[in-house]
């Protein structure tokens, strides 16, 4: 039977093009297949149609958007190219867009509108974007679900009595439901790569110091770069990924006078000529059944292709940095740099007042960062600095690390606080166990203390019906090699899957 919407070829095309890649609907425009005015409208219609329960895009402008899309096709018409031009695309509320408030969730930055774009999206704005408005985030970007007193609750598309993630939440639900092709995240700990496990799409997290995060964050006016944070694209392919962070290179007025950053090719064009190591328990812990999956799955695949798998027992002593003691470090590093800590609960000031003197664990680690030294730092900073030549060696034997990006799949919302006190439940071999906040981080840190590029890829479903993915971890600054590893897995197998409920 007919209908008049499935007659109609323009919305049979712009129903086809709901799910493609910026690249796909960027081509579509150039074709003059689809006009920017029609492509954007159709995706605000998602927006109203599902963003009432979402709650992902939760600051909008869509009157300039509209302005945005007719000079775009006036652009088009004249001749013009452009790698995104016409192309909707929202970015993480975090992100200064002209005329927006920026508040990370944080009440008391709820009139803080910006008057210009952050270096980022104006890259991105430069390609010919069509920038919707701004994603959902959690207060002050510090935790692994999407919710604040600016904004409410964003809810996983897979599931709406789960999270999408944080901090890039409501990047990653935006993707996954089909309101845009293209995000813009910022990532810490996990935040454009654990959201994209949750929800099924594609993140990158580039190599420390690429990407420029001026005009990011609160308050405004920061001018140094945040230690271990980077800024990178959310998308539903792989392909994507590149195209995004090509055009988010170089931005920085002050540096692009004297030198630019020219990435190497990816190392192969072909998986079986990948060089992997797979990593599938973290050192002291129970693999999780989640974990046993991903691994499992990615290494069937990658055998399939003719890739040839190591795991830590085939490698020479020493060569794999130790696992552990980088994390503690990686907390040193990261809470140190937190501009404005939390208040520590009374059990958090008991257990520090107690720690002993040589206690060098991860859990000693995240308490005393607060309080660190300068000189303290800078021992830190140089054992960072070492750690990442120790990396260097590792991926002369090589190309990528696969892990898990995290324990489970998307967790029900948990709102309970302190948040440094929360558990969520993981299961194992032996049973279900509660396991804490501060151990979700594990393989979410992994490359972030040396500043490593690490591509999330989705993997299918599991047993409940919920995404799972995992991460390739590559070399300081070739980023391209975990990114054509991903899309070359994706182009094999599939990558994105549509949540139920959410085709065109």
């Amino acid at each position: 039977m007919s209908t008049p919407e499935l007659d109609d070829p323009k919305s049979a095309l712009l129903n086809a093009l709901t799910f493609a890649s910026a690249k796909q609907q960027a081509d579509a425009l150039a074709e003059g297949r689809v006009s920017a005015v029609d492509l954007l409208e159709h995706s605000l219609a998602r927006i109203a149609r599902f963003d009432d329960i979402l709650n992902a895009v939760v600051a909008r402008d869509f009157d300039a958007a509209r302005n945005a899309a007719r000079e775009a096709d006036a652009a088009l018409t004249r001749g013009e190219r452009r790698p995104l031009l016409g192309v909707p695309i929202t970015v993480k509320e975090s992100f200064d867009v002209a005329g927006l408030v920026t508040s990370v969730g944080n009440p008391s930055y709820a009139d803080n509108r910006a008057e210009r774009d952050s270096l980022a999206v104006a890259a991105l704005r430069e390609a010919g974007a069509v920038i919707i408005g701004k994603t959902n985030v959690p207060l002050g970007l510090a935790d692994l679900q999407s919710y604040n007193e600016v904004y409410g609750l964003t809810r996983n598309p897979w599931d709406l009595e789960r999270t999408p993630g944080g901090s890039s939440g409501g990047s990653a639900a935006a993707l996954a439901a089909g309101y845009v092709a293209l995000e813009l995240g910022s990532d810490i700990g996990g935040s454009i790569r654990i959201p994209a496990h949750f929800t099924g799409v594609f993140g990158h997290k580039p190599s420390y110091g690429l990407v420029s995060l001026t005009g990011s964050g609160v308050p405004r006016g920061r001018a140094s770069a945040r230690d271990l944070s980077v800024a990178g694209p959310l998308a539903r392919s792989a392909a994507d990924l590149e195209l995004a962070l090509d055009l988010l290179l170089n931005r920085d007025p002050l540096t692009s006078k004297a030198w630019r950053a020219t990435l190497p090719p990816a190392r192969h064009t072909r998986l079986a000529e990948f060089r992997v190591l797979v990593l599938d328990t973290w050192p002291g812990t129970q693999r999780s059944l989640s974990e046993r999956l991903v691994i499992e799955r990615v290494v069937e695949r990658l055998r399939t292709q003719g890739v040839y798998v190591s795991r830590p027992a085939d490698l020479p002593q020493g060569l794999l940095p130790d696992l552990v003691r980088a994390h503690a470090l990686y907390r040193t590093l990261l809470g140190s740099s937190l501009a404005e800590p939390p208040v520590p609960s009374e059990a958090a000031r008991q257990r520090l007042a107690a720690l002993a003197p040589a206690d060098e664990s991860a859990d000693a680690a995240w308490l005393s960062a607060p309080y660190l030294a300068h000189r303290d730092w800078l021992k830190a900073d140089e054992q960072r600095h070492a750690l990442r030549h120790q990396w260097e060696r590792l991926f002369k034997a090589f190309d990528v690390i696969v892990t898990p990006v995290a324990p489970v799949a998307a967790f029900r919302h948990n709102h309970q606080e302190p948040k440094d006190e929360r558990t969520y439940p993981v299961a194992f071999d032996d049973g279900v166990r509660e396991v804490r906040f501060l151990d979700f981080f594990h393989w979410a840190g992994l490359p972030v203390l040396p500043g490593l590029p690490a591509t999330s890829f989705p993997l299918g479903l599991d047993d409940d019906g919920l995404p799972v993915s995992a991460q390739a971890v590559g070399p300081w600054l070739e980023d391209r090699t975990p990114i054509a590893f991903a899309h070359l897995l994706e182009q094999a197998y599939g990558g994105f899957v549509v949540p139920p409920g959410y085709g065109a």
